[in-house]
Order: structure tokens, then sequence, then C-alpha cells
């Protein structure tokens, strides 16, 4: 599996809006191997969030990069953010645990 970590700021206010997309956006990518999208608010800051990314491999990955569709979705979440936001691209090694429920609520 590979994927990305995402963190950023959304423009105050825009929480919301931001899961919104997000959940909007996903189903658009999962034919091209995207697994999962987790996203997490940081505790010390509200409007920071972390974002997890998943797909099959780095093949659909480095694929679904390149789609046109996946660039209209990033200036998308362009527009809830505050500048560009940090990217760290990961291979995964190793799961512990169960899996995150579907619907998982925030607990907020």
């Amino acid at each position: 599996m590979y994927g990305s970590v995402m963190r950023g700021r959304v423009k105050s206010g825009r929480r919301a809006e931001y899961e919104r997309l997000v959940r909007e956006i996903a189903p658009v990518h999962q034919a091209e191997g995207l697994q999962s999208i987790d996203v997490a608010w940081e505790d010390k800051d509200p409007d920071r969030v972390v974002v997890v990314i998943r797909f099959r491999d780095k093949e659909s990955y480095l694929r679904n990069a390149q789609r046109p569709e996946t660039d209209r979705d990033y200036r998308r979440q362009l527009e809830l953010l505050e500048g560009e936001p940090e990217w760290i691209d990961i291979t995964y090694a190793v799961h512990a645990g169960r899996p995150v429920a579907e619907g998982a609520s925030s607990g907020s």
C-alpha cells in the first residue's frame, strides 16, 4: 500500500466544508486505486488538518496523480486551505489493531 500524509491549515470556519469536500471527491478516485482517506484535526490547533491517504499501490497512486480530476479536486481543496499544505509520500509497512469502522465519528 502507498499514499500520502497531508498537513495544512483550513481557513477559519471552513472545517465542515472541508470534510464534505473530502467525502464528495473520494468516490471519484476509488476506481483508480484509492483505498481510504482519513481526515483528523489537531487538538492544539483546531484549524490544523492532517489527512492520511491510502492507495492500493504506488503505481495506482502515481497514475491517479496525473489525472485531470485529481488536479481539479486538489484546487478545490486549496480554496479551503490557508496556503499550500505539507505533503509526505509514504509506503505502508505494518498495520496493528482493527480497521477503522466506516462512518466512525470524530467524537466532537
